[in-house]
This record gives structure tokens, sequence and C-alpha cells, in this order.
């Protein structure tokens, strides 16, 4: 199927952690430009990371899409950026090892990532953290209340 064929979202997320590990919080928010309509979601655990956090954040903002979509993606998450764009080919290639033959850490979410590419096709926007913009600072609002009810 033809990318311009498929509707288009944008997808904000973020990650948020008290400790590494520590109770984390990830929050998504999906914008349609078309109808103008939103969609958020977060969630948290208990015992977690920071990059773990930022991963699932993509992960659920994905999974809440009901049909192959366009996505921009915009993180603050270097880590997921260079990941989704450059590492993984290789980690996939290596049997899900790092260049230097290491397990890849997180490598179920990143297994999970690589199968929701697969439907969706996704073009990356890196968003300085806390840099008042306004989508990327909402999201981490919601993650940190997130993380901060895991933590109860």
């Amino acid at each position: 199927m033809d990318d311009g064929s498929l509707p288009l979202v944008e997808l904000y997320t973020d990650g948020a952690c008290s400790g590494n590990p520590g109770p984390g919080g990830w929050a998504y928010i999906l914008k349609h430009p078309s109808s103008g309509s939103e969609k958020e979601g977060s969630g948290g655990e208990r015992a977690t990371t920071n990059n773990r956090m930022e991963l699932l954040a993509v992960i659920r903002g994905l999974e809440a899409l009901s049909k192959p979509t366009r996505v921009e993606l915009y993180s603050d998450s270097q880590y997921v950026l260079n990941g989704l764009k450059e590492w993984m080919a290789s980690w996939k290639q290596r049997g899900w090892k790092t260049a230097s033959k290491q397990p890849v850490k997180n490598q179920d979410l990143w297994m999970q990532l690589d199968e929701l590419m697969g439907v969706h096709s996704l073009r990356f926007h890196w968003v300085r953290g806390h840099n008042d913009h306004p989508e990327n600072e909402r999201a981490d609002r919601l993650a940190v209340a997130a993380r901060d009810r895991a933590g109860r």
C-alpha cells in the first residue's frame, strides 16, 4: 500500500522514572490532523527503568491505532529514536545482539516495536525535552502522574 493512502496521525510520547530502576510512567498523545481529534493514554509500573517507559509509550500509542497508519512520531528520547532508525535492523541481523555480542537490553519491547513498524509507516522527530513544546510537556505531565500513581 502506498504511504500516501494511509491516514496520518501525530504521536507524542514520553516516559518518566524516579530512580533507575524505580517507579515509572509512560504516556502518549495521538493527534489526528484531518479531524482535529485527540486521544491520550498513560500507565505505569512499580519497578522499571526510564528507557522501558519511553519504549512503552511508543508501543501503547501505536497499539491504540485501529488500522495501518502514517505516524509522525515525536519523542525526546534519543534512545528510542536511534533504536528505531538505526540500531534495530542491525540487532535483528545479529539475533538481537549488540555489536559487542551482548543481548539487547529491553529486547521484549524492541521486538514489539519491530512488529508494530511492520503495520504502520513511521517518521521520526526529536523534540528537546522540557523546552516548552506543548504536546511534549503534556505527555511529560501525564507520564509523571502515572509514575506517581505507580509509586504509591
